[in-house]
């Protein structure tokens, strides 16, 4: 079977996150059940050629055009790749978009449907009820169409179906599916773990740095924490997308910078070996739909951090993989967190939510499990089964 993964962008440093992440998870994985798949995406801030892999996964990547700044990653495009989209879906089984309200996905999608191709939406919490004029506009002009005519739309969440759903109220949506994000089933090591040597612990933020995920409440955090533990490490990790600065100056204001550690992106092997070194994994967003990086951290056996309005807050909960805090949208979460640190940092409660963590995951969360309720999806909307050739060069 072709399929054809399309999401919007890919960077050097992985700045789109998630979305990016899921559609080479997915093509890596359906490729080693001998499926032909690959993703289509613009490639933005590469020096010299555009990569034709990304960790092993083959990518059709064409230079981004950034034709509408004001609507950052909304508003990028490409002439060329959008000139060769249609020979691309005619010679794809089906097309998977990973899809947002921009100048790529949404088109792919609408072509998608005119050609005739099974077609399979993802939104990751991406497309929801708003106000804003322009995004209205898109709606009424293609998103939809897109999501009434599909043949299936993918969702993290219940929350995410009903908000998605509301975009065409009062028609009803395509057929709907839950698909959650997966990872590959990880070692337990908890021996290396500083909280179990008696070190100074290592608490870890690595996620984009902007506003959305809320790298301020980490570091509104730290005070509370060195307070118990002087010698602690915080370490702040992933892609700056505008909140750096922000956050540096708040260490500065309170005093805590000398405690703090930025390393900026990482990538591969580097990614989890800061997670195993890591005594508790924090992510403050109070709008991830299903953070991939949580995920990660619990496939090691990394007690987590997050606030109750992210997709996974429930899992975590219920199966005591770390805390879960309230978590206020524009307010100051940093104690809250510092206190849920702290509660993992005691060495009974940090090694009974590092067991839980690391089975949640293999429980549930594995990429395996994962790919093969896509496959079924798949063929539930009338994809071709087998092998086949790769989608248009």
């Amino acid at each position: 079977m072709r399929v054809l993964h399309v999401v919007t962008l890919h960077t050097p440093t992985h700045a789109f996150g998630g979305p990016t992440r899921v559609a080479l998870n997915l093509t890596r994985e359906l490729r080693a059940r001998g499926e032909q798949a690959v993703v289509l995406a613009l490639g933005d801030g590469f020096e010299g050629p555009l990569p034709r892999t990304v960790d092993g996964v083959p990518v059709k990547l064409f230079r981004a055009r950034h034709v509408l700044p004001r609507f950052e990653v909304s508003g990028i495009t490409s002439p060329a790749l959008l000139a060769r989209a249609w020979s691309f879906i005619r010679s794809a089984d089906l097309v998977h978009v990973h899809l947002m309200r921009d100048l790529v996905t949404l088109p792919f999608a609408l072509l998608a449907l005119r050609a005739g191709r099974p077609l399979v939406l993802q939104t990751h919490g991406m497309v929801d009820p708003t106000e804003k004029p322009v995004a209205r506009l898109v709606d009424t002009l293609g998103t939809r169409r897109v999501l009434r005519k599909a043949d299936a739309v993918l969702y993290l969440t219940e929350r995410e179906r009903r908000e998605t759903a509301a975009v065409v109220a009062p028609e009803p949506i395509a057929p709907s599916f839950r698909l959650v994000n997966g990872v590959r089933p990880q070692q337990w090591l908890p021996h290396r773990r500083a909280s179990a040597s008696g070190g100074p612990p290592t608490v870890l933020y690595l996620a984009r740095i902007q506003e959305g995920k809320r790298p301020q409440d980490f570091v509104a955090a730290m005070p509370a924490v060195l307070a118990r533990h002087p010698g602690a490490r915080f370490v702040l990790a992933g892609p700056d997308t505008g909140a750096l600065a922000g956050t540096l100056e708040l260490a500065e204001r309170l005093g805590v910078a000398g405690s703090l550690e930025h390393l900026g992106a990482l990538d591969g092997p580097e990614v989890f070996d800061r997670l195993r070194r890591a005594d508790v994994f924090v992510l403050p967003s109070v709008q991830d739909a299903f953070s991939v990086s949580v995920l990660e951290a619990m496939s090691v056996g990394t007690p987590v951090v997050v606030t109750a309005t992210t997709g996974l807050a429930p899992d975590i909960e219920r199966a005591g993989a770390g805390r879960v805090v309230a978590g206020v949208p524009d307010g100051d979460n940093g104690p809250l967190i510092g206190r849920a640190v702290l509660e993992l940092l005691e060495p009974a409660a940090h090694e009974k939510a590092s067991q839980a963590a690391w089975q949640l995951v293999r429980d549930g969360f594995t990429i395996d499990a994962v790919t093969d309720a896509l496959l079924e999806i798949y063929r539930r909307v009338g994809a071709p089964g087998g092998p086949a050739s790769s989608p248009a060069d």
